[in-house]
């Protein structure tokens, strides 16, 4: 049975997982029906930022551009262009014992591809929710439904793992930002270019 967290909430992982080693970190989402005359496409991303909260590298942004962490630590199971369907609908693999010791957070994010464009907001998504599962019983440990705080905002913290006296804690973050992509990678200090 899943911990299911609210906004803010804060949780052990590996504390109360010992050995947890291999986990995945599912989004997913639901567009509400209406027709705005383009498909939505959501994109999920990991931030592997420092301790001063910022990529040390471009490189530490694992997105649909860059899937792959050089570490193997983290690995974006590729881009869901539709979100259509039940359960998840982008996966991202974490294994905790390859992330580089300079990496103190992995922030988990979703923006809505070329949303300026398109006219799109997050007021036009619905169920959206982030869960970790542990790779290796196939158990589902959190769950985050965001609920429905969002309206203009085009880019969303959906929540971030943190090293917090060398064991890994799960932050329910769900804070919006306008800007979309770019304004995340500034947030966390990459070049967006």
């Amino acid at each position: 049975m899943p911990i299911n967290l609210s906004k803010g909430q804060k949780i052990d992982l590996t504390k109360t997982n010992p050995g947890l080693k291999n986990i995945m970190v599912g989004l997913g989402w639901d567009v509400n029906v209406f027709d705005s005359g383009a498909d939505f496409d959501l994109d999920a991303a990991a931030f592997m930022a420092g301790a001063d909260g910022k990529c040390p590298k471009d490189t530490d942004f694992i997105f649909y551009g860059n899937l792959k962490h050089s570490s193997g630590a983290v690995e974006h199971m590729g881009d869901n262009l539709t979100g259509e369907g039940e359960g998840d609908d982008e996966q991202i693999k974490i294994n905790l014992s390859l992330i580089p010791s300079n990496i103190e957070k992995i922030a988990f994010t979703v923006t809505i591809y070329d949303s300026d464009r398109r006219r799109q907001n997050f007021g036009q998504v619905s169920n959206a929710f982030i869960r970790i599962v542990n790779m290796d019983t196939d158990e589902e440990l959190i769950r985050y439904d965001l609920g429905e705080d969002f309206s203009i905002e085009t880019a969303v913290v959906v929540g971030e793992l943190y090293k917090h006296n060398g064991e890994w804690k799960f932050n329910a973050i769900g804070s919006g930002f306008q800007g979309g992509l770019a304004a995340l990678c500034g947030h966390y200090g990459i070049d967006a270019e």
